[in-house]
Formats: C-alpha cells, sequence, structure tokens
C-alpha cells in the first residue's frame, strides 16, 4: 500500500531543488568552473533533485510491490514499465541515476562543463518527471 502522503512533501522538495537550480541557469560555464561557492550549490541542489527523483520512485515500487531493483537506474525504468511514467520518458530519464553515483562517488573527476549543459539541457525532466507521478497518484487514490 502507498501513503500517497509521503510522496507529496517529496515532490515539494524536489520542486524547490529545481527551483534553486534553475535560479542559476543564468550563470556561464566560466563562472560554475571559477566559483565554488556556486559549484558547490549547484551539484549539492542537482545532487538532491536526483535523490528525491530516486526516493519516489522506491516509495512506488515498494508500495505497489513491483520488482525490486537491482541498480538505481532501474527505479526509473520500473515506473516506465508499470505505464507510471511514460516508456519514452523513462528511457530518457533514466540515466539520471548515473549522473547521481557520479556527483556522490567521483566527485573529484567531476566534468563541469557536462553539469553546465545538463543544467541548460535537462532541468526541465524533473518537472516532467514530477508531473507525470502527480498525475499517476492522483488517478491511483
Amino acid at each position: 500500500m502507498i501513503d500517497y502522503k509521503l510522496i507529496a512533501p517529496k515532490l515539494e522538495s524536489l520542486q524547490q531543488y529545481v527551483t534553486y537550480l534553475k535560479s542559476y541557469k543564468g550563470r556561464s560555464v566560466a563562472e560554475l568552473k571559477k566559483d565554488y561557492t556556486l559549484q558547490g550549490a549547484v551539484l549539492r541542489y542537482l545532487h538532491l533533485a536526483i535523490e528525491a527523483s530516486l526516493d519516489i520512485g522506491e516509495m512506488l515500487i515498494s508500495g505497489l510491490k513491483l520488482r525490486k531493483p537491482e541498480e538505481a537506474r532501474q527505479i526509473i525504468l520500473i515506473l516506465a514499465e508499470q505505464k507510471i511514467i511514460t516508456q519514452e520518458f523513462g528511457r530518457r530519464f533514466a540515466p539520471v541515476a548515473g549522473l547521481r553515483n557520479i556527483l556522490v562517488h567521483e566527485y573529484a573527476d567531476i566534468d563541469i562543463e557536462r553539469i553546465y549543459d545538463y543544467l541548460h539541457r535537462n532541468l526541465s525532466d524533473f518537472d516532467i518527471f514530477a508531473r507525470q507521478i502527480a498525475q499517476f497518484v492522483k488517478r491511483a487514490q
């Protein structure tokens, strides 16, 4: 059984992290490379947004008693298989779990240009994820 009241705060947190990240989009890649405080904020909020997304996915998988993911990427793919999110979006969004691993485990080797690119090209994926999850929750209640 899913306690949908637990998902709402996670969605709100996700929205807040994405709002913070959007506020940094006006900065240049040079600023991001040079300003370690800015860089730290971007990396941390990106990490938190990914973690919130994966947490939401895990809550749904557990509550619906779906197959257990063997790795973080599978959380998103299972949601897509179960039509909680669209399959097309799931395939596109699943690699975010790999970015999470880089942010958490390979912090010395983070490619700031890749992070900058993600910030400008893929940030809206979190909005899409949140919207599709919210739609599923609304249908399921």
